[in-house]
């Protein structure tokens, strides 16, 4: 097998390990780290893939890499700030707990 082949494998273990942690999990806090590990998995493709096309699309794979990595950040500021806003409200941070007080 090459070295594709093992990044691609490790690539859809995190996506697995991050969608098996979003179905069990019952806090926002978790759930947001099962999401995070996904959006890892799928850099970590995209990096992969990016290795085995000539150089000069290299960049092009680099570049989605970023904007991967800059979607996760985003996407954890805005989760963290609606976590926090839930705590406050609701004194608790669980899913069942916030959708029942919704």
């Amino acid at each position: 097998m090459t070295t594709l082949t093992f990044f691609l494998l490790a690539a859809l273990l995190l996506l697995a390990l991050g969608l098996a942690g979003l179905i069990t999990r019952r806090t926002l806090v978790g759930m947001l780290i099962s999401v995070e590990l996904m959006l890892n998995g799928a850099g970590l493709s995209i990096v992969a893939a990016c290795q085995s096309v000539p150089a000069a699309d290299s960049a092009l794979g680099q570049l989605a890499a970023l904007f991967v990595m800059g979607l996760a950040a985003a996407e954890a500021t805005l989760i963290l700030a609606m976590i926090l806003v839930a705590h406050r409200r609701f004194g608790k941070v669980t899913v069942r707990d916030v959708s029942i007080l919704r």
